[in-house]
């Protein structure tokens, strides 16, 4: 059967996976680029349509480019042409540029991103194999650091105005120490749903099955839905305050609406409010998330936004808490109706019905200055009380979280030199709530910053590309927050830091300041060289080097190195960045 080529449209119905790799490519040329109306990505909310990330692929390899006196690397002109081919659906110039001069067994590998497609009139379908096979050595914990990973991913669209996709892949893990404390911790592996040890109970090595997935619907030139269980990402930061993809995938209603100078997303999560090893229903709790940004100028951006975490369904008796102290239990109460208004203040919402669910509130901007920086930042009001602000004496409702940060693209005129730094500072007690239902986690996962609260956080990623297939990433990020104490040391007191307790269980009502308690210093720096010897196939070479400290127990402090070798393929990276 002939093939039809894909038509040209800016409203795509399929979205870019989230991967930090490609998202910092697409950002670069957002930035060198320049706006150019609802065509290019809108860099506030992710992950962004196909549609757009083509478009400004078109954008780069455009003659207008030259004629504005942008000169582009063979780093920039293969980027563009990955940009193109990856999202090949979405241009015909995409279409033409992914051809493969020699497929495999006459059906596969016809073009260059997909091992097998179909392209017809009215019907566009992509397969490929997943893979992520890691190995690497632990300074802190014998033995090999290994990840298995083996999928299938789908994706499809349907009249170019319905799109499908499938992420599945079986994981088998075995992780560095400095993750093996993190899951002890919370009983989670990071970023994933249900999990179980690998050959040995209790030990460093877990089982896991991936999915994510759903359907979307180009409804209109400006308006696109999307019924799917995945992440997302609100921001323009390597940290997201608002909401970040580090906890696992969730089941969501999202609505984004970009007209004129305005992008209006609206979301409406599922979330699992604990994992219990009991065989049954998990609690589940509801979300609801709008986002409102408005370009002031082409190159100001400024948003705000207003969620809500509002409680479960099962019924449960009063209990009670640190300090003799009663908290009344839930009363089996479901998803408020009343929060999917999409133009409403839910704080008001929230007063109407006499709820007490967790109202968060804030905004965002980005500043993308003479197409060489941009400077972003968030700021978060989980709860205030302006005179306990102004007396400033830590009272511990006062939860508050900032973000400021900037990057900088050919650095010092060194081409396909970028630079990013950022600054996160959060409040103690900042996303915590009464309990599991109202809290600001899901499956036992921060919605926010993977650390928590109690934090304050600056970190750089420095990346250059000297030849088109070869990445080089630096990053590191330096910490202090402040910990709890183990149940063995002060019965659990709660510090602030670790979104998943109840702030009913604080240890004092004033003098809170950011890194009391255990105060941790963590410096981590790791460094990746990724080679990509064929689209979509990538073999990284990396070190992480950690170095952290403890006021309180000081025979927990300690130095620690992970070097590892990978090979990826139609993957992004497993990160622990924590």
């Amino acid at each position: 059967m002939a093939e039809t080529p894909p038509s040209k449209t800016t409203q795509g119905a399929n979205y870019v996976p989230l991967d930090a790799d490609t998202y910092r490519l697409i950002d670069r040329y957002a930035i060198k680029f320049g706006p150019d109306a609802f065509n290019d990505p809108h860099t506030s909310v992710r992950p962004y349509t196909r549609a757009a990330a083509a478009r400004l692929g078109e954008r780069v390899l455009s003659p207008d480019s030259a004629s504005q006196g942008i000169t582009l690397s063979a780093a920039d002109r293969f980027n563009a042409e990955y940009l193109l081919k990856d999202n090949w659906m979405n241009s015909a110039q995409g279409a033409a540029l992914n051809e493969s001069a020699k497929p495999l067994l006459t059906n596969f590998y016809r073009n260059q991103t997909d091992l097998f497609h179909v392209q017809t009139d009215g019907f566009a379908l992509r397969v490929n194999p997943v893979a992520l096979l890691q190995v690497g050595r632990d300074s802190d914990i014998s033995g090999l650091r290994y990840v298995n990973t083996r999928g299938l991913q789908l994706e499809g669209t349907i009249d170019q105005k319905l799109g499908f996709y499938t992420f599945l892949a079986d994981n088998q893990m075995g992780v560095p120490q400095y993750v093996q404390d993190r899951i002890q911790r919370d009983q989670i592996v990071p970023h994933e749903g249900y999990w179980k040890y690998f050959k040995t109970q209790g030990g460093s090595q877990y089982d896991f099955f991936t999915a994510r997935g759903g359907i979307t619907y180009a409804a209109t030139k400006h308006i696109n839905l999307q019924l799917a269980h995945d992440r997302n990402f609100i921001g323009n930061g390597y940290r997201s305050l608002i909401l970040s993809d580090y906890s696992a995938p969730y089941f969501f209603l999202k609505a984004n609406t970009r007209v004129w100078k305005f992008n209006y997303q609206n979301l409406f999560a599922e979330l699992t409010a604990e994992r219990k090893n009991e065989d049954q229903v998990y609690p589940k709790k509801y979300m609801a998330l709008h986002h409102l940004s408005f370009d002031v100028t082409p190159n100001l951006n400024i948003g705000v936004f207003e969620s809500a975490i509002l409680g479960g369904r099962n019924a449960e008796p009063d209990s009670v808490v640190a300090g003799g102290k009663i908290v009344p239990g839930r009363r089996g109460r479901g998803f408020e109706l009343q929060y999917l208004n999409p133009v409403i203040f839910y704080r008001a919402v929230e007063q109407n019905v006499g709820s007490a669910d967790n109202a968060i509130l804030g905004l965002d901007f980005k500043w993308n200055i003479f197409r060489t920086a941009q400077l972003y930042g968030q700021l978060v009001l989980d709860e205030f009380k302006i005179s306990e602000i102004r007396s400033g004496n830590g009272w511990w409702a006062n939860k508050q979280a900032f973000q400021l940060g900037g990057k900088y693209i050919d650095v010092a005129g060194l081409r396909n030199l970028d630079l990013q730094v950022e600054f996160n500072y959060i409040r103690p007690f900042t996303y915590q709530h009464e309990d599991i239902y109202t809290n600001y986690q899901h499956y036992q996962q921060p919605l926010a910053h993977p650390m928590g609260a109690n934090v304050a956080e600056i970190l750089g990623v420095l990346s250059y590309q000297p030849l088109p297939r070869l990445m080089l990433v630096g990053k590191a990020f330096y910490s202090h927050q402040g910990q709890d104490l183990t149940p063995a040391d002060v019965d659990g007191q709660n510090f602030g830091g670790n979104v998943l307790k109840s702030y009913n269980t604080r240890v004092k009502d004033f003098d809170n300041r950011v890194g009391q308690g255990n105060k941790s210093r963590l410096l981590h720096a790791d460094f990746t060289a990724t080679y990509q010897p064929r689209l979509n196939l990538f073999v990284d070479a990396k070190v992480i080097a950690r170095n952290q400290t403890y006021t309180l127990t000081p025979e927990q402090d300690g130095n620690q190195v992970f070097a590892s070798l990978a090979l990826r393929w139609n993957i992004a990276q497993r990160l622990h960045e924590f």
